[in-house]
């Protein structure tokens, strides 16, 4: 079963991916995308730390190349987020396709997982003039969200911290 979670900047994404991750009762592997770059990567990433602590998870960094991970049969996956996750395929990995990548690892981690959760983010909405590279970065997160919300079984929507489900029905521990 697929799970995409969506929203903006700070509403509540993580914590509702994590919630629904920890009620399904499978192994928990949390497949952590944000390279430690910087002073505000380093505190985001303890902020996530933090929050999952004593919830059970293995953590897998892995920073492109999401097909690369390898998980036991039946588990639950978080994969937290496909917005980093581009950012450094395009950027770091300089990946020549980028968005097929990774969909096709989001593919090879349902098949494994008995549940997967895919926590993404919503861009493209400001309208605001972007220079060219900013542009395809968000042209190309605009197609893995609607790519991967066509195979997923639920789409939820962070909302101020209020899930509304797009796709599927929303469980009850939400």
């Amino acid at each position: 079963m697929l799970t995409l979670i969506t929203g903006g900047s700070k509403c509540g994404k993580s914590r509702m991916a994590e919630t629904l991750a920890v009620s399904c009762g499978l192994p928990l592997y949390y497949i952590a995308t944000m390279e430690p770059s910087g002073r505000e990567a380093e505190i985001l990433i303890g902020r996530h730390r933090r929050q999952r602590e004593g919830k059970g998870f293995v953590t897998v960094e892995r920073y492109t190349d999401i097909g690369g991970v390898f998980l036991p049969r039946g588990c639950c996956a978080l994969l937290e987020d496909a917005g980093n996750l581009l950012a450094n395929e395009m950027f770091s990995a300089k990946a020549p396709a980028p968005a097929e990548k990774i969909i096709a690892g989001i593919e090879k981690l349902k098949k494994t997982a008995a549940r997967l959760i895919v926590v993404t983010n919503e861009v493209g909405r400001d309208g605001l003039n972007y220079s060219a590279e900013t542009r395809e970065y968000i042209r190309l997160m605009g197609e893995i969200n609607r790519r991967a919300a066509e195979m997923a079984d639920m789409v939820i929507e962070a909302v101020f911290g209020i899930p509304v489900t797009l796709k599927g029905e929303r469980p009850e521990c939400l």
